[in-house]
């Protein structure tokens, strides 16, 4: 039986996901929630190389040197009695999978939005995702510090070009050289940037006389004009349709500048969802459930590159999680102990004796684990939704420059492979190939490769684009049926693939051999198919 401590504790916990188009100002913001949330006492920058200060959640060394987040990573702190779960995903498409595999273990997200460019493909593309699971999405339109499209126009974009109703929560006067504050349409009160102080509106409104010797020609007459069109024709927040993932609400501010963003943190704690049912193979699992259940959502190796260790990240979905508690792993029906864990922080860490639903831990992994495993006490065997793998569209063969550090290259293949940053095939004649979705996890990759387990080597570009898997009852009937446009190679599960030089290849191939079963995309579990 539930206890009320466990439920309360429960109810506390936010776990959210930040996502947008590389460049809108993503891992930024979080710098600024962990800093409000005393995470941190200096909010870093990934542009700010010279200086060595860096954002906190880019801690992988390449991060640093490129100024991007090139993996996800998961920062908790505690603010006004929530605890609270950011992962911050990467922001470029080429890690879109890294992205995708996160977006399954929150309970809603947050999306940053560039304020002078509007709505991106890489944003539309992870808005997909989240209404796909029907994830509350929260609306973050950042630097208002410099000029930015007309805010009318940029909540009419949200709507017409992710078909979501939006409402403002936040409403912003001015932007760039002209950018005056935020009003907030909640509390009445008008927070101004310049004068860093706030004023109560709550009696008249935008209408109160005081305005006429703050906010000066075009933007008090342009403020009381918007709040009028607001209040006739916008959406009325409704606490329903944002829990159930049909309104974003949405906030202005600058992130860079720390402004608006402890207004958006305040309303985000009190509309944000605690941790909701996940689906299972045999039925719903609830987080007040009390046996113990979670998944593992994304394996990280090399964190602490002095020891060479390897972690599982977990979201905890019902139950209590206790250090040296003992498991059933799904995939396998055997018992873990689980006795080495941790709470995150980026790349530092604190062991984690307790854990309850909704939080994210760590447990230390020596190739037990695989991404989508699901371990469980109490009850029988279940696993729960599989984490989804894509098809890439890049692939080169790579081999070590030099032989006496072959034991080194397969070993980060094996254990980069295990973490899902790349997807990686051998062939008939057992040579590495592997798969990206862009170039950048390719130089990613060899860039891990070379300085985490030392050993440089030699990739060579391969002319396909296209993957599709097969029946392992039909391999040894596709391979006669296959010519130099096309290749078949085996991934980490050994289940077989072919590899086509392009769309017309592929077409070409189903007309001639009608018989073959081909997937583009499956689920990440041994045995499929």
């Amino acid at each position: 039986m539930t206890t009320p401590p466990l439920i309360s504790d429960i109810e506390k916990r936010r776990v959210f996901g930040i996502i947008s188009h590389p460049d809108a100002g993503k891992t930024t913001l979080t710098e600024k929630l962990l800093l409000h949330g005393g995470a941190i006492r200096e909010a870093g920058t990934v542009k700010a190389r010279r200086s060595a200060k860096f954002a906190t959640s880019d801690w992988m060394e390449i991060e640093r040197q490129r100024g991007i987040s090139v993996t996800s990573s998961v920062m908790q702190f505690h603010y006004r009695k929530k605890f609270i779960s950011i992962m911050d995903t990467p922001g470029h498409n080429d890690f879109g999978e890294d992205t995708y595999r996160i977006l399954t273990s929150v309970d809603s997200a947050v999306m940053v939005i560039d304020g002078a460019k509007g709505v991106e493909d890489q944003t539309r593309k992870l808005f997909a995702a989240c209404r796909l699971r029907g994830i509350p999405i929260f609306t973050f339109i950042n630097k208002l510090d410099r000029e930015t499209k007309d805010p009318l126009e940029l909540l009419s974009e949200l709507e017409e070009v992710l078909g979501m109703p939006a409402t403002a929560v936040t409403w912003p006067i001015g932007s760039g050289l002209n950018f005056q504050g935020v009003y907030d349409l909640v509390t009445c009160q008008l927070h101004l940037y310049k004068e860093a102080r706030s004023l109560d509106l709550r009696v008249h409104g935008p209408e109160d006389p005081a305005l006429e010797s703050i906010l000066t020609g075009y933007n008090l007459k342009t403020f009381r004009e918007e709040m009028q069109l607001l209040k006739g024709a916008g959406n009325p927040l409704d606490q329903k349709q944002v829990a159930a993932g049909e309104l974003t609400p949405v906030f202005f501010g600058s992130a860079l500048a720390d402004f608006g963003v402890t207004e958006f943190l305040h309303h985000f704690l009190e509309m944000s969802p605690p941790p909701q049912p996940r689906n299972t193979s045999s039925g719903k699992v609830c987080p007040e459930d009390p046996d113990f259940s979670g998944y593992i959502f994304k394996i990280q190796a090399n964190m602490n590159p002095a020891h060479r260790d390897r972690l599982a990240f977990l979201r905890v979905c019902s139950g209590t999680f206790e250090k040296g508690m003992t498991a059933t792993l799904s995939r396998t029906g055997k018992p873990v102990k689980l006795t080495q864990s941790i709470q995150l922080m980026a790349n530092a860490r604190n062991q984690a004796e307790t854990a309850v639903a909704g939080d994210v831990i760590g447990i230390y992994d020596t190739g037990t684990y695989q991404i989508g495993d699901t371990l469980a006490t109490g009850r029988e065997l279940f696993a729960f939704e599989p984490l989804p793998t894509f098809p890439p569209e890049l692939f080169a063969l790579v081999r070590p420059r030099n032989t006496m550090k072959a034991k080194q290259f397969h070993k980060g293949v094996k254990q980069l492979a295990q973490e899902g940053a790349i997807q990686v095939y051998h062939n008939v004649y057992n040579e590495v190939i592997l798969g990206a979705v862009g170039q950048l996890q390719f130089e990613v990759f060899q860039y891990r490769v070379e300085h985490e387990y030392h050993a440089p080597i030699r990739m060579t570009p391969l002319d396909y684009t296209l993957a599709r898997w097969v029946p392992k009852e039909q391999e040894d009937k596709l391979k006669a049926c296959l010519d130099s446009r096309s290749m078949l190679v085996y991934d980490r599960f050994e289940r077989p693939l072919i590899l086509f030089a392009n769309l017309f290849t592929l077409r070409y191939f189903q007309e001639r051999f009608p018989f073959a079963k081909l997937v583009d995309s499956l689920e990440l579990t041994e045995g499929t198919l």
